[in-house]
């Protein structure tokens, strides 16, 4: 499971190898699970034994398949494909000729995959203007608290509840947590967008890739709120968090 900023803040360059370098801390980080691999430590696989960089390659191998795999299967709201084109995409991948596409599809022909490469062509140009774009933008950008919060990837409905500024963020934070940030909720809110950034704001108190029983859950929830069960039923609800089918277990969705 990618793990927010990390993942989102990675360049194409990293997305494409699924890891990135930590120079503060000198070690790598896979950008899906956020597994550690120390600069100088020694990493087994099999009988072999691997330094830092040669061992997050081979993880991202053997435990999520390929980034080609983890980036293609990730949710349309954030690759823009249908699942036609997904499906298009794996077949170029695996090196097939329009012919041979043809005949692993119900109907088309050579003529029309060769008119959808074309378009993920023109498409690929696009995007690189348009990241040039907002690169450009970002660079006027300073402390603009008219900008947009990120929201979290496991959102359940990405609506007009999730358009919410950096101001608006810090104006209900400062209404809700009274005492700080680290101190209890004071209530819960009633409106939609405010729910949202209340949740987010307690999910900063659960770790990535880790699991919870539904009393550690509750231990976490409680120490902000007395109505716990309330907040653990939102962050479900909204896909802050995931569970089981028995609710034993819970994690951070992604």
């Amino acid at each position: 499971m990618a793990s927010g900023s990390l993942f989102w803040d990675a360049s194409i360059d990293e997305l494409v190898q699924g890891y990135t370098f930590d120079e503060e801390r000198d070690l790598y980080l896979c950008l899906i699970c956020n597994q550690r691999f120390e600069n100088g430590a020694v990493f087994q696989r099999g009988s072999t034994l691997y330094e830092a960089k040669k061992a997050v390659s081979y993880h991202i191998q053997d435990n999520h398949n390929s980034m080609f795999d983890y980036l293609i299967g990730m949710d349309k709201k954030y690759t823009g494909l249908s699942e036609h084109q997904k499906e298009l995409l794996q077949y170029f991948k695996a090196g097939l000729s329009d012919k041979e596409i043809v005949s692993e599809l119900t109907g088309g022909s050579p003529s029309t995959i060769r008119n959808h490469r074309f378009k993920f062509k023109e498409k690929e140009k696009q995007a690189k203007v348009f990241l040039a774009i907002m690169a450009l933008l970002k660079q006027e950008e300073k402390e603009d608290k008219q900008q947009l919060i990120d929201f979290h990837k496991g959102a359940t409905m990405v609506d007009e509840r999730y358009a919410i500024t950096i101001e608006e963020k810090e104006k209900v934070l400062a209404t809700y947590f009274k005492e700080g940030l680290n101190g209890p909720l004071t209530s819960f809110p009633s409106k939609e967008k405010r729910k949202i950034i209340v949740l987010q704001q307690l999910m900063r108190h659960f770790q990535p890739n880790q699991v919870y029983s539904e009393k550690e859950v509750n231990t976490v929830l409680e120490s902000k709120y007395s109505d716990f069960a309330t907040l653990r039923r939102y962050l479900i609800e909204y896909g802050f968090m995931d569970r089981n089918k028995d609710g034993t277990k819970y994690w951070i969705k992604n």
